[in-house]
């Protein structure tokens, strides 16, 4: 896993797998818990050795590689609409993020506390992921810009939904900041996409082959 383009890939199914889930989380209240729990644990692993570690395997991030595969085949596929809104967004709120050192240290913060609270619980106890949009609603909420997430009414009024909905969209951010780290761009997106493809639908083939 050296291959930095299989890196930036695996950080990109993160991002857009915590955002396929916030669409089927504000359209329908749930969400499949493998994809769910790997996305919310991801926040807790801070000095990984790669990025495969972030994720557990290639099989957590198996619903980051479908949504980005089908994505990178067709940008303009009105099925994942709202996941490339989500991911879009994401992008632009992570930016202005980087660029705010207090607000980072906070969130790391209370990340660490929320990785303790897990190992009392587990990752996604109701209580750690509350914890979790805590963080967000204090932090990356305050923002001007915010994620407009859209569904159903009254599945985003239930506490429960919302919460989930927050976790997801800071572990999207996570999996942002690590894609840029590896030196990922928007740019990029365009200009490599073929490339991005290939390693999406290989790395999508070994996750497929680890599933039980």
């Amino acid at each position: 896993m050296s291959d930095n383009t299989e890196q930036q890939v695996m950080a990109l199914a993160g991002l857009f797998q915590a955002c396929a889930m916030v669409e089927k989380l504000a359209k329908t209240g749930v969400c499949p818990q493998v994809p769910y729990r790997a996305s919310v644990e991801s926040l807790f692993v801070q000095n990984p050795k790669d990025t495969l570690e972030v994720y557990g395997s290639l099989q957590g991030i198996q619903l980051g590689f479908e949504a980005l595969s089908e994505l990178l085949h067709d940008h303009k596929s009105t099925q994942l609409n709202d996941c490339l809104k989500y991911s879009l967004g994401v992008l632009h709120l992570q930016k202005k993020l980087a660029k705010q050192r207090d607000m980072l240290d906070i969130i790391g913060n209370r990340v660490a506390q929320a990785a303790s609270q897990a190992g009392h619980f587990e990752s996604v106890h109701e209580n750690v992921i509350g914890n979790i949009a805590d963080i967000y609603s204090d932090t990356i909420s305050t923002f001007r810009y915010r994620v407009q997430v859209s569904g159903d009414f009254n599945l985003l009024q239930q506490k429960r939904v919302a919460n989930q909905i927050r976790a997801l969209l800071l572990a999207a951010i996570r999996s942002a900041t690590l894609w840029r780290q590896l030196g990922g761009s928007r740019l990029q997106l365009v200009l490599s996409r073929a490339k991005l493809l290939e390693s999406t639908e290989n790395l999508h083939k070994q996750a497929l082959k680890e599933a039980p």
